[in-house]
């Protein structure tokens, strides 16, 4: 999958995470502190409040990305695209069964997600453009669905780079929805941000076929391309287990 086709997938993964985002960060994109008194100002405090939450989903892709790249090194790359796959079939399963609440209870993953809002409302009263990028940094680390399918196919990339770039431009893919509920968050009614949620199971299940078609390398240009045949980023001249002094 060449880098141009990955981002294009990212970008879009985020243009359909912004409908998510509409019904859970929503209320969050209202309720922040207004930077100076005219319309450019707000509107730039807002994009740099977005740009907070998409430079956190990179460093989280670059983590993401050096557990994908160690086992893409010794070999699991196509295993590693398999299991985030078929572990994103089963948590949408779970959520839909509402079993997956409880999972996260028993790990004491809300107790976690208590904190992050608590550090978010204490940074709530920074004023300037400053506390808005911060806010959009502690954003970042609340808990959200879409996020964690997007850090799948990051992981699965096998690249630390590749993977923190993969979730920046996912976060970018977020803004324009975001921008828009900032801008008139209040004309999009609560029964059109639910029917708008419902989609992002839908583009979840697509992005875990997608991950599991690729590790089966079932010969598929662009979806699911052959094993390459030589090591993952082999130096020039080396080949086949040979080097060249």
């Amino acid at each position: 999958m060449t880098l141009l086709l990955l981002l294009s997938a990212a970008l879009a993964l985020g243009l359909v995470t912004g409908l998510h985002c509409v019904g859970m960060c929503g209320p969050l994109a209202l309720a922040l502190p207004v930077v100076g008194t005219t319309r450019t100002r707000y509107v730039l405090g807002r994009i740099l409040y977005n740009l907070g939450r998409a430079c956190t989903y990179a460093v989280m892709g670059a983590v993401i990305g050096l557990v994908g790249r160690s086992f893409a090194l010794g070999g699991f790359q196509r295993w590693v695209s398999i299991t985030f796959g078929a572990l994103l079939l089963l948590g949408i399963l779970l959520m839909k069964t509402g079993l997956l609440n409880r999972i996260m209870e028993a790990l004491g993953l809300f107790t976690l997600f208590a904190r992050v809002q608590g550090l978010w409302r204490r940074h709530f009263s920074d004023r300037g453009f400053t506390g808005l990028f911060v806010l959009g940094l502690i954003n970042g680390l609340l808990p959200c669905g879409p996020v964690y399918v997007a850090l799948a196919a990051a992981a699965a990339t096998g690249h630390i780079h590749t993977a923190a770039l993969f979730m920046f431009v996912f976060g970018l893919g977020t803004l324009p929805m975001m921008l828009t509920v900032s801008l008139a968050g209040k004309l999009i009614q609560m029964p059109m941000r639910r029917r708008l949620q419902k989609l992002v199971p839908i583009s979840a299940a697509v992005v875990a076929i997608l991950l599991i078609m690729r590790g089966l390398a079932l010969g598929i240009p662009y979806l699911s391309p052959p094993l390459e045949a030589t090591t993952l980023d082999a130096p020039p001249g080396a080949c086949c287990g040979t080097q060249v002094d």
